[in-house]
């Protein structure tokens, strides 16, 4: 249940409904917007019994949220929330750009990675140091020392840092290298890995499982932010259709569906979705036209040479091309990067 309060009510008014809220074994997450102020109530209700919120002052009116996802639900906060990542604000009209390698191979080669994503825009290193792979002979990453190379890097061209995590026992170690950390569309259930990212505070990009719907996506965005982490951000990377001429079919329905449903910003993972770099661009350019806050997009110095996922991955000259048609569309679009 969402309280709406009155366009003049107090600060007062506000801080009684939390103090009943307490009384009664109950949270409340607030939401300032552009029309009202939204106290979102955090618990089982039956606990107030037949308490008439719309009997106290300041009070508009209370309408009960439907969804499973309160926290994630449009209702709770209509203006959308904004993840803010040091200094970088994610859901904003300024699009967020994330590129790098799928897998941190070197120092070399990373470093030449965000020299070259820091000048086609990017404002995040991406790059995979724990590797989930469908095969166990497949290289599984560098762990811990990619994610100190990465950090250099990103230290040395200005930029933040974003890794996923495997398991909820990395995240101390990704958490001292990372500004943000990544839960990848395999792990998008693990719910006691949702749990821990969401206590450990840290902002998460949540992908979206490849045979998920968008309810069950909302439903593991509500998990983190269960655990008092608003700042996520959902990441559409493709879902598993019966259509092979991709490796994923990018849902780019889910865009306005997310927006429509919920307040959490959603960017797009191209290279996931098309498997193919030459289909990168178009899919890029088609997310930002139906409204993402950003793409994340696979870079490296040399694809051919990659480790993993060599054909998906876009070199540093076509991502500066790539950046520059979005830049053109978001314009267009009223947005910027």
């Amino acid at each position: 249940m969402i309280i709406v309060m009155k366009k003049d009510s107090t600060q007062q008014d506000v801080e009684k409904i939390v103090e009943v809220l307490k009384e009664h074994g109950l949270g409340a997450n607030l939401s300032t917007g552009s029309q009202a102020t939204i106290i979102g109530v955090l618990g089982d209700k039956t606990k107030l019994g037949d308490f008439d919120f719309e009997l106290m002052e300041g009070v508009e009116k209370c309408v009960p949220i439907m969804h499973s996802y309160k926290l994630a639900s449009h209702e709770m906060c209509p203006d959308g929330r904004v993840v803010e990542v040091g200094e970088l604000k994610i859901g904003k009209k300024k699009l967020v750009i994330m590129a790098g390698p799928c897998a941190v191979e070197n120092e070399e080669q990373i470093m030449h990675a965000a020299l070259g994503v820091k000048a086609g825009g990017a404002q995040f290193l991406r790059g995979g140091a724990y590797k989930p792979r469908t095969s166990p002979y497949s290289f599984q990453g560098m762990e811990e020392e990619g994610l100190k190379l990465m950090r250099k890097a990103a230290d040395a061209t200005g930029l933040k840092v974003i890794s996923e995590v495997v398991a909820h026992d990395q995240i101390d170690t990704a958490g001292k290298y990372c500004d943000m950390l990544q839960i990848g569309a395999r792990n998008m259930q693990n719910f006691r890995l949702l749990r821990e990212v969401g206590r450990s505070k840290i902002p998460v990009l949540l992908k979206r499982g490849i045979s998920s719907t968008i309810e069950e996506w909302l439903d593991a965005a509500e998990y983190i932010m269960s655990e008092g982490n608003y700042n996520v951000v959902l990441c559409e990377r493709g879902i598993r259709t019966f259509e092979t001429a991709t490796r994923n079919t990018l849902d780019v329905s889910a865009v306005p569906v997310v927006k429509e449903r919920s307040c959490l910003p959603i960017i797009i993972d191209p290279s996931h979705a098309a498997g193919k770099a030459r289909y990168v661009a178009a899919l890029s350019l088609a997310g930002i036209a139906a409204g993402a806050d950003g793409l994340i997009i696979e870079v490296h110095p040399n694809p051919k040479a990659a480790m993993s996922d060599a054909a998906q991955q876009l070199t540093p000259e076509s991502f500066g091309q790539l950046t520059k048609k979005v830049g053109e569309l978001a314009r267009v679009v009223g947005r910027e990067i």
